[in-house]
């Protein structure tokens, strides 16, 4: 699992060719699929929603825990999005729904000197991001996707959705939201993948300009 990175360099790149009028929407070395592949390390959670909660801790005034019903009530948002992942698929026009970071945000008590948030899920898997990326009103806590409750799969009961940046940002299963006033690195970004993941700067792995993954999802299931 630790080598991942160096595995995706080193193998070859089978890219599809995007039609002309949607390459403004499609990152270099990509392929858009139709389906939607499932990539994660480890298992999959299995989730009591009377149990579940999502923390919220760090630089906040006070800590505070959600319940699912708490984040249910709400204001709730749908919004449709293209989405990007390192493994080169892209997905355009995904409909999700949620509650938008920026909407929960006021709620949560942070400190002005917070300038980064780590984002804590399951299985032992943590991502960060800049709190300015969240504060984008597309970036939502998604709980559904195309219509329907998310599959355990691909994150259900809560997922962040951040879809200008490479999908491992938009980490599933999320259980906390951690302000920070310094950066650090998250679960991949300490093993070889770039620290920010803008996908139209093709920012896969830390430490080059141009990188290399495979396109391993094309062998993944997918629903």
């Amino acid at each position: 699992m630790n080598k991942k990175a160096e595995r995706l360099k080193k193998a070859p790149v089978r890219v599809a060719e995007v039609a002309p009028e949607l390459a403004h929407r499609v990152p270099p070395g990509q392929t858009i699929t139709e389906r939607f592949p499932i990539l994660h390390e480890g298992d999959v959670p299995k989730y009591d929603l009377s149990t579940w909660t999502l923390r919220i801790f760090g630089e906040v005034a006070e800590e505070r825990i959600f319940t699912f019903e708490e984040l249910m009530a709400l204001p709730q948002t749908k919004q449709v999005n293209d989405i990007h992942c390192v493994t080169r698929w892209s997905k355009l026009d995904t409909e999700w729904e949620g509650i938008r970071f920026i909407d929960l945000l006021p709620l949560l008590g942070v400190h002005a000197d917070a300038k980064y948030v780590m984002i804590h899920a399951d299985e032992n898997y943590d991502t960060n991001l800049p709190l300015e990326d969240l504060l984008l009103d597309n970036v939502m806590l998604a709980h559904s996707f195309d219509g329907e409750p998310l599959t355990d799969k691909h994150g259900w009961p809560l997922r962040l959705v951040v879809p200008h940046l490479y999908f491992w940002k938009s980490a599933k299963w999320i259980r906390g939201i951690e302000f920070m006033k310094e950066d650090r690195p998250g679960f991949w970004e300490r093993n070889g993948f770039h620290n920010y993941a803008d996908p139209f700067r093709e920012q896969r792995f830390s430490g080059e300009t141009i990188d290399i993954p495979e396109d391993e999802w094309v062998h993944k299931e997918f629903d």
